[in-house]
């Protein structure tokens, strides 16, 4: 007995979902700026896209081949006004998305629908429009990148000489300063932008290759003349505003998917930049050193009324999380590219990229806003390095005996004795580091001046000078490139 399968009271698919009703991403909703969320519009890329088809048509015209001046200026006309409704209606019956919005701007510019795309490949309009929305994508991370940098280097001047506990494997460590410190938090932005400075320097755009990359169409519509196709080739580019000198050599179908690989490894190094500054700081708000930005009516807990959780920094790990487990998947993309091409990149493609930039724009949005209004609360940073201060210091009271006459190895199983004593006390039954007061009841530290062995800024080294000289010599530099985009002040959605 055959099953008939179930049925619904109506058609899901012929009920458009609007607004509330239909999944938004929350890159979309709560995270990515407006600015990255516009590169990555249906508008920016379909109006592109008539953008490389006005390139084309343009030096086309110039070089003698049957498009008239008119057929241009009726492309040029219509750049932005995209009747979206049409080109899915297109689409529906066409199952291409290229040659449906052909077919829009045909419609929206009769004069010149018997031209558009005269001569060109799929690949020839998607490949380089990609390119373009890449670069201004990498621009805009690299200025949110220097924005970071700059927080950062204006937050550790101003605690430049602030002793504080250093840290090895979590275990109390040498002291440093609360400036010095984030100038590790700001290094680590700065090889992320030099990362992605350099992936933006080296994208090359494919030109105009044709279905397999050899040029075949443009030759046969010069009649064979290699130096007109390397010319239409050169003023296309003019016209879209790149460089004749950073074009690709070679191509199959497509520009090589490495370069998409590229791109995400390097947003994945600014993401893991991110993630390990919103994590110190998580660290250091648990021991109320350091803590993000808290505003006025801001609620920590639903029921907790009392905490104040490092939400920004929680978010800006997740998303930071998202963006470095994005970085296998366009390594895999282009392993697997067949030949010349094939179209398994492309669904994949539409998920990866924009996903990426958008993730990492709202994580550099954070960490921005965070990094402007960092809380440091120096007595509490004075407390807990004065508590483990003493164990800091046995070293320094150990040569400062020895200098005094004592017997180095005696003096150091002295002090290791008290060490473990006063240890005990802490761990054992939650009391004080009581350990100076031990060795200054000790007889053989009469002539040792314990006091200043106590000093916090004798512990710090060249902290001082090496913030003085990472903000001089890294940040500053940075500053001066990205003048305009560290003066944006961050207002987050959520």
């Amino acid at each position: 007995m055959s099953k008939t399968p179930p049925t619904t009271s109506h058609d899901s698919n012929a009920t458009p979902l609007t607004g509330y009703d239909s999944y938004r991403s929350p890159l979309e909703s709560r995270n990515a700026s407006r600015e990255m969320r516009a590169l990555w519009s249906e508008q920016r890329k379909f109006s592109t896209w008539r953008r490389i088809w006005l390139a084309l048509a343009e030096s086309q015209h110039e070089l003698g081949m049957p498009v008239t001046r008119a057929q241009v200026d009726a492309i040029a006309a219509h750049l932005d006004d995209i009747d979206f409704a049409a080109a899915a209606a297109h689409e529906t019956r066409l199952r291409h998305d290229v040659m449906a919005h052909v077919h829009t701007l045909g419609d929206a510019a009769p004069e010149a629908r018997a031209i558009i795309h005269f001569g060109a490949t799929s690949q020839d309009v998607v490949c380089n429009a990609d390119t373009l929305v890449l670069r201004d994508a990498l621009a805009l991370i690299c200025g949110k990148l220097a924005r970071v940098i700059d927080r950062l280097a204006s937050f550790a001047a101003e605690y430049r000489d602030l002793p504080t506990l250093g840290f090895t494997h979590f275990q109390p460590a040498q002291p440093t300063t609360v400036g010095k410190r984030a100038t590790l938090w700001a290094q680590d932005f700065a090889i992320a932008l030099e990362q992605c400075e350099f992936v933006a320097f080296s994208l090359r755009l494919r030109g105009l290759r044709g279905a397999t990359g050899t040029q075949a169409s443009y030759l046969g519509l010069f009649d064979g003349d290699a130096s007109k196709v390397d010319e239409l080739e050169a003023r296309f580019a003019d016209k879209l505003g790149w460089p004749r000198a950073r074009m690709l050599a070679v191509c199959g179908q497509t520009y090589p998917r490495l370069v998409d690989a590229q791109i995400v490894s390097a947003l994945s190094i600014a993401a893991a930049a991110a993630h390990k500054c919103a994590t110190d700081i998580r660290l250091l708000a648990n021991r109320k050193e350091i803590e993000e930005p808290f505003e006025k009516d801001q609620i920590g807990s639903s029921a907790m009324a009392y905490k104040r959780n490092p939400m920004r920094c929680e978010r800006a790990c997740g998303l930071a999380r998202f963006v470095m487990g994005l970085v296998n998947d366009p390594l895999a993309t282009a392993a697997t590219q067949w030949l010349e091409r094939t179209l398994d990149d492309s669904s994949n493609r539409r998920l990866v990229l924009p996903e990426a930039f958008l993730a990492l724009d709202g994580t550099l949005d954070i960490m921005s806003n965070v990094c402007e209004g960092l809380v440091v609360w120096s007595a509490t940073v004075a407390a807990n390095l004065a508590a483990e201060l003493p164990f800091m210091a046995s070293e320094n009271i150990m040569l400062a005996a020895t200098k005094a006459g004592a017997d180095r190895q005696e003096a150091h199983e002295v002090i290791r004795v008290h060490s473990m004593a006063a240890a005990d006390e802490v761990k054992r039954y939650g009391r004080t580091n009581d350990l100076m007061a031990r060795l200054a009841r000790d007889p053989f530290f009469a002539n040792v001046d314990l006091a200043n062995a106590l000093d916090p800024a004798s512990f710090i080294g060249r902290a001082p000078e090496q913030t003085d000289r990472f903000i001089t010599s890294v940040a500053d530099p940075i500053r001066a490139r990205y003048a305009d985009a560290i003066q944006a002040r961050v207002q987050l959605r959520v």
